[in-house]
């Protein structure tokens, strides 16, 4: 395949949420308790919901940043490169690096709302429904088609997360973030039916996809206190095999015929061995009576998952053992593990090494991700237009060159004069 004949469709980015977002979101009575961003006593940025604070690392902001500067210190909004939280520098920034459509991630309100939830009352039922509409219209909104509404809910109570589920869907949302295990935040786990079931049933009618982003099941993995960040970083998408346990051995796939469940950032690499492992279990293990209608834990888990990964070389050469139509691409942006501004090249060089053809590359870069998702994908955009090559036409002359946080900051002071 031509490498401007690509068409990129990221299933995981993240958005650092503009200073502004929640203005004019919310009930006069409440509009003072909305969470701002305030510069704590060392002059660092952080997000606070009624005195709770949270920053924003680093990593979670270093595109175009030389290597050397990044670390797992907090960045403030001056340092960071204007389209991690600018919605038309994004679109820029998309363009140059050939990706159509976006599906982009919290940052501080968290990937399955966890930092608002620490108040978990009806004024943070509105700040989660700002959060959403401000998501809708403030973000995907500004570029048709260029982005999937990805919304956040009030998982402390069943009900009013499928209240939520149910508004966001008549508002053309594609899919929510919820927690990986979400017993280890306090909640019961998603064997519980009672709990989860309505949660489940309202994703299945809806057809919104339910996505578990690595990194709220972190605690799974009880690592030494005294291991290096490495060690997180490399084994986060152990989380995603234990999750999709959870899931593929409780009532979410066994019950809900639709319910479709991406796991975003959890790699494709394990599944083979643990889709094996499952059906040797299953039919090795009778005495436990588990009972998948008549299928193999394989066949069901391919029904109901997507996988997500940023790079998985070796993976891409046995994608047939995943499922070729399990498979979608994300970029990650701006986090380190993006691949920006280098996603074409890096991409069709990964895929042509592993010897796939021109359709397979065209379902894990963009046509598994828009059945999943339900996505027309060119209504907005003629699919000749959606291509790297017409997007980076777009883009150009547009920087992309390496700058440091120092260089941010004064060109941010710069434009605030």
């Amino acid at each position: 395949m031509n490498i401007d004949d690509l068409i990129l469709v990221s299933i995981d980015d993240h958005v650092v949420e503009p200073i502004d977002m929640f203005d004019g979101r919310l009930p006069q009575k409440w509009a003072d308790l909305a969470p701002k961003v305030i510069a704590d006593e060392n002059g660092i940025d952080r997000w606070v919901y009624r005195g709770k604070p949270t920053g924003v690392t680093g990593l979670n902001a270093v595109v175009s940043w030389p290597a050397e500067e990044w670390g797992y210190d907090p960045a403030g909004y001056a340092e960071m490169r204007p389209g991690v939280y600018d919605i038309h520098d994004r679109i820029r920034d998309m363009n140059a690096n050939g990706v159509f459509s976006s599906m982009c991630f919290p940052t501080f309100a968290g990937f399955s709302a966890g930092h608002l939830s620490q108040f978990k009352d009806e004024i943070t039922v509105a700040m989660i429904q700002a959060y959403n509409d401000w998501h809708l219209e403030g973000w995907c909104a500004t570029y048709p088609g260029r982005f999937i509404p990805n919304a956040i809910l009030p998982l402390w109570d069943p009900q009013l997360a499928v209240a939520e589920i149910q508004r966001v869907a008549e508002r053309g949302f594609k899919a929510v973030t919820m927690a990986e295990l979400p017993h280890l935040q306090g909640s019961p786990s998603y064997f519980d039916e009672t709990y989860w079931g309505p949660v489940f049933s309202a994703l299945n009618e809806t057809g919104l996809v339910m996505n578990l982003h690595i990194g709220t099941g972190f605690a799974a993995l009880k690592l030494a206190p005294d291991a290096p960040i490495d060690n997180l970083m490399c084994l986060a998408p152990t989380v995603s095999q234990i999750t999709v346990q959870d899931l593929l051995w409780g009532p979410a796939f066994r019950n809900y015929p639709n319910l479709k469940v991406a796991l975003s950032e959890g790699g494709v690499g394990w599944i083979p061995f643990f889709l094996d492992r499952a059906d040797r279990h299953y039919t090795n293990q009778r005495w436990l009576k588990r009972d998948f209608d008549g299928k193999m834990p394989s066949e069901v888990f391919r029904e109901h998952v997507i996988a997500c990964y940023v790079t998985d070389p070796t993976a891409m050469t046995y994608r047939d053992k995943v499922g070729i139509d399990n498979i979608a691409w994300e970029c990650d942006y701006p986090h380190s593990d993006s691949l920006w501004p280098d996603a074409p090249e890096f991409v069709l060089q990964e895929l042509n090494a592993a010897g796939a053809s021109d359709e397979e590359i065209d379902k894990i870069t963009w046509q598994n991700a828009g059945r999943v998702l339900n996505l027309d994908l060119f209504a907005h955009t003629p699919k000749e237009q959606a291509t790297v090559g017409a997007l980076r036409a777009l883009a150009k002359g547009w920087d992309i060159s390496t700058k440091t946080r120092k260089e941010y900051a004064e060109a941010y002071a710069a434009r605030a004069h």
